[in-house]
């Protein structure tokens, strides 16, 4: 930590722990990388296809991509909670402030951090007390009733074509990494980087481990992820919405503006960055999609067109 000596001590401590929340979800990842790994080996009949894009056999790349309104509509954690108030973890009330703070994210494609911050809140007070495998087991659930049908096809079709090309791709959540490791298994990708939530003895304590993984600290988390695994990230690729993770994408050789909001869309321009927006069917860059994820971004802007045009009607 000498080296971050010229900071005043507010900035030393955020950057601490940033520092610690990315090293702490880079651990809990590979942790239950091996186990998703394990489970597609008894799944798979025989090995995937290998397609023109990217690069195939080259281990020594990977792909990151954020989960909310990037692979999944709307934010995990919210769909999360509408699941556990279904379970009745919590009371009518604060279901209400779950709704408004979705309905916000989804109008506005963006992150806002007072709505992120009342909502991780929220729900760790709920989960205090609870066992981690009681909430692993419910979570399962909640996927197949708010998830599976908010996967972005095109987003999807992305992190196939680096799964086929002998890639491993991770998710880089502010969710919590047991929501994250759920969905990661769902889509059949390596891993998950979210946000660690303190357990004693297996049951939450209603604490953080360092602070949620944003920001920043997704960028010392997929640091720490590449450095342990022996990446190359000037060889790896990254896909986000938020300019909240330039840090992440500016950390890769290969970054990626997925449905971006208005100052990513600018950042990305200016940078000549790879852009793809599959909200409304319009689209930006083409270097470096593969077909496959073209016609997912074809099938997944067209529902959200028919989806936002039922909304506003």
């Amino acid at each position: 930590m000498a080296a971050l000596g010229w900071l005043t001590p507010r900035r030393r401590s955020a950057t601490a722990r940033s520092v610690l929340a990315g090293e702490a979800a880079a651990e809990a990842a590979r942790k239950t990388s091996l186990q998703l790994e394990r489970e597609r080996e008894e799944a798979s009949a025989e090995p995937p296809a290998e397609p023109e894009f990217p690069v195939v056999g080259d281990v020594r790349a990977a792909a990151f991509f954020d989960l909310d309104n990037t692979v999944m509509q709307g934010a995990a954690i919210f769909h999360f909670g509408r699941g556990l108030y279904k379970r009745k973890f919590f009371q009518r009330r604060e279901l209400a402030r779950f709704a408004w703070q979705q309905a916000w994210f989804r109008l506005a494609g963006v992150e806002d951090p007072e709505h992120m911050q009342d909502a991780r809140e929220s729900a760790l007070s709920i989960v205090k007390g609870h066992r981690v495998s009681e909430l692993m087991s419910i979570g399962e659930e909640i996927y197949d009733e708010y998830m599976a049908d908010r996967i972005w096809p095109g987003t999807r079709g992305l992190a196939q074509a680096h799964l086929d090309a002998g890639q491993k791709v991770w998710l880089v959540t502010a969710a919590p990494v047991e929501t994250a490791t759920i969905i990661a298994r769902r889509l059949g990708l390596t891993g998950a980087l979210g946000t660690v939530a303190e357990s004693v003895d297996g049951v939450y304590t209603g604490r953080l481990v360092g602070e949620p993984l944003h920001g920043p600290a997704k960028a010392e988390a997929v640091r720490a992820l590449a450095a342990a695994e022996g990446l190359d990230l000037g060889r790896c690729a990254a896909y986000s919405d938020s300019h909240n993770d330039i840090p992440m994408l500016s950390l890769v050789g290969h970054p990626y503006a997925i449905n971006p909001d208005t100052k990513l869309r600018k950042h990305a321009k200016e940078r000549e960055w790879r852009l793809r927006d599959y909200r409304t069917g319009r689209k930006a860059a083409k270097v470096g999609i593969p077909a496959a994820a073209g016609l997912g971004a074809l099938a997944g802007g067209t529902a959200a067109a028919v989806a936002l045009h039922r909304r506003r009607h």
